[in-house]
Formats: C-alpha cells, structure tokens, sequence
C-alpha cells in the first residue's frame, strides 16, 4: 500500500508530505486547492507522462517520491520480478520508493530505490501498485475494449484469454509464413531451377583441384614429344657413348671411368689422393643414375595425337567453366557446393509449406475451440454482470437503470467460422462487447457512451469496481471526482460502496461530499495559503474537532457555525453506527 507521498515544486505545491493508512482515505478541500494536483503528482511518480508546465513558476525542477509497503502483497513477486530484470533486489522488510525528477527544462528521471531507470519501468511497476480512476479513467468505460476487459475480469477467463491470444499470435505467424512462401512461389522455382543447371554442369565437368595443371603439363609433353626425346638421346650420349672405343666420340662417362682408374693408380702410389678418388667415384655413380633416368623419360617419350586432342577439348571445358563460374577449379568447386546447399535449402523449404499449411490448420482448429469457448464463458457472466451492476445502480440511488452487456460479432472473410457465418478475431477472441443503459424505467436501451453522463459513468464504474474487488489484485484503488452529480441523499450510499472496497484494498478517494468524507479511516485536507505573495497549497492531516469543521465547512461553507458542526456530528456518528452494524472489514 500507499504509506506516504513527498511533493515539491510541483504546480501550487511547493512542498508537502502526506502519508496515508491502510483504509478508506479521503481528500478534501476547496475547488482550486490542489486536490486533483496530488493525483496527476502520484500519477507522474507512478511512471504516467507528465509536462514540465506543471513545475512551479520560478524552480528548475519539481520531485514526487512514493514510499510503498509491498510486504505481503499478491503482486509482489511480479513486482520482484520486474526490478531483477534492471538489476534491483528488494529486502523483505524494506520499503519500495518511487520517485521522479521533472525539470523546468522538459527532462525528467525515474528511480526505485534511488536506482535510475526508464518511466517504462516506473509505469510497469506502478500497475501493479496503484489504479488511478480520474475522471478520463471514468470515460474509458465508455470504450469497448475497456467493457470487454471488465467482461472478462468478472467472468474470470483472463487465462482463456491469454490462451486465445497465444493460438491467435501463432496462427498469424503460420500464416504470414504461408503468404510469403505464395509470393515467393515462382521466384522460387526460377530460381531452383537455375541452380540445378548450375550444379549439373559444375559436377558433370568433374574436374578436380590441380587438374589443370597437371593437363597443361601433359599437353606440353605430348606437343614437344619428338624435341623432347632428340635432347633426351643428346643427353644420354653425351654421358654414356655407344662408340667408347673412338676416344673422339668417348661419352663423358666413360670419361670419368678413366678418370677414375688413373686416380686410383696413384692412390696406391701417393695416399694423399685417395680422398679426391673417392669423391669422383661417388660422382661417377651418380652420373650413373642420372644416365639410366634419361634413357627411361626417352623410352617413355612417344607421340600420342589423340590424347593430345583429348586435354585440348578438356583445357577448353576447363577455360568454359572458369568463364562461367570463378577463376579457378577451387573456386568452381566451392561454388558447386554452395549451389547444392542452397538447392537443398530450397526443396526443404517446399516441403516445409506442407507442413506450414498443416500447422496453419491445426492452429486455425485449435484457436476457433478456444475462441469459441472464451465466447461461451462470456454470454454466461454477461447476463450475470448486467443484473449485479443493475442491482448496485439501484443501491447508488440511480434510479431502476436498465443494464444490458451484449456480445456482437463482426464478419470477416479472413477470420474463423462461428456460428455458419466467418467473423473476426484477435487476441482478444471474437466477441466485442458494449454496454447499453437505459436510465430509466421504459427507456430505449442505448449504448453507454451515448446515454451516461460523466456522474453516471463514475458511479458506474464505482459500482463496476465493487462488483469486481474480489477479482482485483491492484492493492491501492484511487478515485478522483468519484461523486460528481452526486447528491447528498446518494453520497452516503456512495461512501458505503468506497468503504467496502477497504477489505481487500486500500482506498484514496477525493470528494467534495460530506457524506463520503466522514467514512474515512484518514481525512486529509488541502489548505490554500498565501506566503510572500505567492499561493501554495500544503496537505494537514484532519483528527476529533479539527476534522468535524472540516465536514461542517463541506456542509456549509465558512463559517463553521453550530447547526453544521452539530450536523458533522450526527454524520460521523451515523457512519460510525452503520460500519459498526456492518462488520469488521
């Protein structure tokens, strides 16, 4: 709950604390005192956008600080949940403090427990604290949305609910994915199309890496093969001769053969030259070896026209392709690879728009169910909800008002089949609800937002939220101007609704009634004063005498004389009977 609200420099307020109890607490105070002033402040602190026009004339800012009980709250482990989320844990016994800087300038900062952070954050975690029922509040009843949201709270579907709005966002994803794989159909099959040519003629060339290479050096061989084995046989003779005995056309290995035995002759003769002996002899048998390798590439040398033929028109494929697809064989092969997968991908994706169509079925299946169902349950709690509204109207003193809570539909060639007919869906379900009220006995039923005026609309809601208390986890419920065009003689009636509220709630209510005022567990006035030329307005907690002439002035202005002190007197005595009559809360 609420314990306690720090305002500075915030319009006529230049500073205030005003703390609150757990019950019924209730505002009061002249028109212009600044009453509705601490709602737009509680409002800013709670996240709610707000102007820097309302930052008193003459300061660079204006601050708001709420100070919070959330022990043993219902909402307190979402609440938790939300301040984990930006890094702020809570202790079990410490207080959650709100508060908003709002600059001069137009800037303004949020924090929770002196942490800074986003208004998001302060209007997440506000919801869940505070519901704020201004009078803009009162005329969002007046919206279909509103109704339905009200509809369901009473008949307790918020899971169905949420149920339906999952099936709904998931079968409008199947079926955006169905409507792009329509569009991109025959693109597509152009596509696969161009890739399996593609693919079929990388793969069908079948070359692989080194291949060309390797071709071009076959191909240099075959074309010189006659050159090639002329200087092969050169070489060979040059170093092995068929004709060793004409010492003119001796080969340079039978040279070093001669060589070689003269050496060792004088080896035998002069030691010192065996060392050069050995040497030449490992020369001569590596000559030796480099000999037979020519005569072997000679032998191996023939000309071969039709395999030469053979690498040109193969060279040729391969110069096609690197024209077509890369600059290389390595290139090309990558790119076949990539060209497979994307093929691949692409069947995939055909086939995955059969499933696609059956999930799109099975959705559309299972959220007409729940759609279908959610409705059920909200014909069922309509009827239920008209009569219990019907029944507090009557106990406000509004008269013997007619209530009815309708359900339409509406067609829609893209939506699911309800009833032999096709009718539109969102997240919400297929039902949109109105409200129709005819305020008087023999009246035509009329919608709501035609016919009530902005007093009936408050009470409606008044009657509305007490009707729903049970179902309402929000722990602080605030009515601003809740007894406009309310009379004296239903002012009590309506003080009665506002007190029951305080069994599950604490409840802060601005009045201008006497008759709702005296209900409260804590009266807190506005008090208008002048200082130093200028108007500010500071909040004083109202107790015994004090509070009484605060009632009186509400019956008669000032000043206070005795008739209306003693008829403050007799209120606050009948408010008390009649809670005491009523019950402990």
């Amino acid at each position: 709950m609420l314990i306690e609200l720090t305002i500075r420099n915030f319009a006529v307020i230049r500073d205030t604390r005003i703390g609150f109890s757990g019950g019924f607490n209730a505002m009061t105070g002249e028109t212009g005192a600044g009453k509705s002033i601490v709602i737009d402040a509680l409002g800013a602190v709670l996240g709610a956008r707000t102007s820097s026009d309302l930052v008193r004339s003459g300061e660079s800012a204006a601050y708001i600080e709420a100070v919070f009980d959330i022990a043993g709250l219902a909402s307190r482990d979402a609440i938790e949940a939300i301040l984990e989320a930006v890094g702020i844990e809570v202790s079990p016994n410490e207080p959650l403090i709100l508060s908003r800087d709002v600059a001069a300038s137009g800037r303004s900062t949020a924090r929770i427990n002196g942490r800074a952070l986003t208004a998001s954050v302060l209007t997440q975690v506000g919801e869940l604290l505070v519901d704020i029922h201004g009078q803009s509040d009162h005329l969002s009843l007046l919206r279909s949305s509103a109704q339905l949201e009200l509809l369901d709270r009473f008949a307790g579907v918020t899971q169905q609910r949420e149920q339906v709005a999952s099936l709904h966002s998931r079968w409008n994803e199947a079926r955006r994915k169905l409507a792009r794989f329509d569009d991109e159909q025959r693109e597509r099959a152009q596509r696969l199309d161009t890739l399996r040519f593609q693919s079929e003629e990388i793969f069908a060339a079948e070359m692989s890496s080194g291949e060309e290479d390797a071709l071009r050096a076959e191909r240099s061989r075959l074309a010189n093969a006659e050159k090639l084995a002329q200087l092969a046989a050169e070489a060979f003779l040059g170093l092995e001769s068929d004709q060793a005995d004409l010492a003119e056309e001796r080969g340079g290995l039978d040279s070093l053969r001669l060589t070689g035995q003269a050496l060792d002759e004088i080896a035998l003769l002069d030691g010192e030259i065996e060392p050069v002996a050995v040497r030449l002899r490992e020369a001569l048998f590596a000559v030796e070896e480099i000999a037979s390798e020519i005569r072997n590439y000679a032998e191996g040398l023939q000309s071969d026209p039709l395999r030469l033929s053979e690498i040109d028109d193969r060279l040729e494929l391969i110069r096609t392709m690197k024209r077509k697809y890369g600059p290389d064989i390595e290139t090309i092969l990558s790119l076949g690879d990539a060209i497979q997968a994307e093929i691949e991908q692409l069947e995939r994706d055909d086939r995955d728009v059969e499933s696609v169509r059956s999930d799109e079925a099975r959705l559309r299946e299972e959220l007409t169910n729940a759609a279908i169902s959610l409705s059920a349950n909200r014909k069922a709690a309509a009827a239920e909800l008209a009569s219990r509204v019907e029944q507090v109207i009557q106990e406000l003193n509004m008269g013997s008002a007619q209530v009815e809570v309708r359900i339409q539909h509406q067609p829609d060639p893209d939506g699911i089949d309800f009833d032999g007919d096709t009718v539109a869906i969102d997240n919400s379900g297929i039902d949109r609800v109105a409200f129709f009220l005819a305020a008087n006995s023999g009246e035509e039923l009329r919608p709501l937002s035609r016919v009530a005026s902005g007093g009936e609309t408050a009470r409606i809601m008044l009657a509305l939220k007490s009707i729903l208390s049970d179902a309402d986890d929000t722990p602080t419920l605030v009515f601003d101007e809740i007894d406009v065009g309310v009379g004296g003689r239903s002012g009590q009636v309506v003080g009665e609704k506002l007190w029951g509220l305080t069994a599950g709630h604490q409840v802060i209510v601005i009045s201008h009634l006497p008759q709702i005022a005296a209900f409260a567990d804590r009266h807190i006035t506005m008090v208008k004063d002048e200082t130093g030329g200028r108007t500010e307005t500071v909040a004083v907690t109202v107790t015994g005498d004090t509070r009484t002439d605060e009632l009186a002035m509400m019956f008669d202005g000032l000043p206070v004389s005795a008739e209306s002190r003693a008829n403050a007197r007799a209120l606050l005595a009948r408010v008390n009977e009649w809670m005491a009559a009523a019950g402990a809360r």
